[in-house]
């Protein structure tokens, strides 16, 4: 993607990203100047800024490090963070109780000047709460973005918030663009990103990265980080048109009227948006979700998914990092791709986060349901 190249065009200056995860420690050098704890509401706030696994905090620094330090390099270095501390499996006791719910979190970001929720976090089962808050927060003009989750090896469960309307659902690839054989699939996948062999902060004692991280969590947080970009590059357009933007110039052989189950509309690409100068984004309020959220999530018959009651889901066990929640499920994909630059993420200072460019992926996918 060539992000010194994108980086001239946009930094992600002026967006703010709510990073609703296990928190995010302000104090890493690349992070330090980038987190704006005084944002989150004192009611929302309880050790925010507190870290239990290094997850949340490498999740912000993927979207807004400033590779200071010898630290990890975001892909919206210009961007700034707003930290939200929720429970996952790994958070136990009273801390566990003492952290705010996601629907509460939800309500705050919507009703703050945040434009982007990045949450790469999941449970396999809806939550009423947290939907009445997602369309709340749709409502109010906010872009969410979560993962699609990564136990698609065993179970392949549905994901949530992923699969909640109005809530970008994110997949992981491979450096080559394939699906990643955890990376959850449904009808409910709206974009893919590469989630593979990152460093990843290995612990809450920040020490030192781990190698081989990732996870559809990290694929979320790019994401986040392109939104970002665009958005900052137009400040005028609302969330449907910079998820417009990335729905239409994202990498795929397929046509957009017929999303993969894998890989949704395609790869990210926000270079495709930010180089052309009269790039079009559609109309202002015309959900690029629509059909979408009007079916809802669809189980592997097709059938529609009932609401029922919460529970956990999480990053691949094999990756240093676990992402929040409990892992859901299911086989990968035997997608193939072509022709694109790989992402990666290097240490040291150096530009960090280099995404997917170039052009088409041959994918095997199923068809989404009508």
């Amino acid at each position: 993607m060539k992000a010194d190249g994108m980086w001239k065009e946009s930094t992600g200056e002026g967006v703010k990203v709510a990073v609703i995860d296990t928190g995010v420690n302000p104090d890493t050098p690349s992070l330090r100047g980038q987190v704006l704890a005084d944002e989150v509401p004192e009611a929302l706030a309880h050790k925010a800024t507190e870290d239990y696994t290094g997850h949340g905090t490498t999740m912000a620094e993927l979207i807004a490090g400033t590779g200071t330090g010898g630290g990890l390099k975001g892909l919206a270095p210009g961007a700034k963070i707003v930290p939200y501390r929720i429970a996952t499996k790994e958070l136990k006791g009273a801390e566990a109780e003492k952290a705010p719910k996601a629907a509460d979190i939800i309500r705050a970001v919507a009703d703050s000047d945040v434009k982007i929720m990045s949450m790469s976090f999941g449970n396999h089962n809806e939550n009423e709460d947290e939907l009445a808050a997602i369309k709340y927060a749709q409502s109010k003009g906010k872009l969410m973005i979560a993962a699609a989750g990564n136990d698609a090896e065993e179970k392949n469960l549905i994901g949530y918030p992923a699969a909640y309307p109005y809530v970008v659902g994110v997949a992981a690839t491979d450096e080559s663009g394939k699906a990643a054989s955890f990376s959850e699939h449904g009808n409910y996948i709206d974009l893919a990103a590469p989630g593979l062999n990152m460093p990843v902060w290995c612990d809450s004692n920040f020490r030192s990265y781990c190698d081989e991280g990732g996870g559809t969590s990290s694929a979320t947080a790019l994401t986040s980080a392109s939104a970002a970009l665009i958005w900052s590059a137009h400040p005028d357009w609302t969330a449907n048109q910079v998820l417009n933007s990335l729905i239409d110039t994202a990498g795929r052989d397929w046509a957009r009227d017929d999303p993969s189950t894998y890989l949704g509309y395609g790869l990210i690409r926000p270079r495709m948006v930010l180089e052309d100068k009269n790039y079009d984004p559609g109309p202002a309020n015309a959900d690029p979700l629509a059909k979408e959220n009007a079916t809802g999530a669809l189980d592997e018959a097709g059938d529609p998914v009932s609401a029922s009651s919460t529970a956990p889901s999480a990053e691949p066990s094999k990756n240093p990092e676990e992402t929040p929640d409990a892992n859901t499920s299911a086989t990968a994909s035997d997608a193939d791709a072509s022709d694109n630059s790989t992402l990666w993420v290097a240490l040291g200072g150096v530009a960090a986060v280099l995404v997917i460019g170039g052009g088409a992926f041959a994918v095997y996918r199923s068809r989404r349901s009508a």
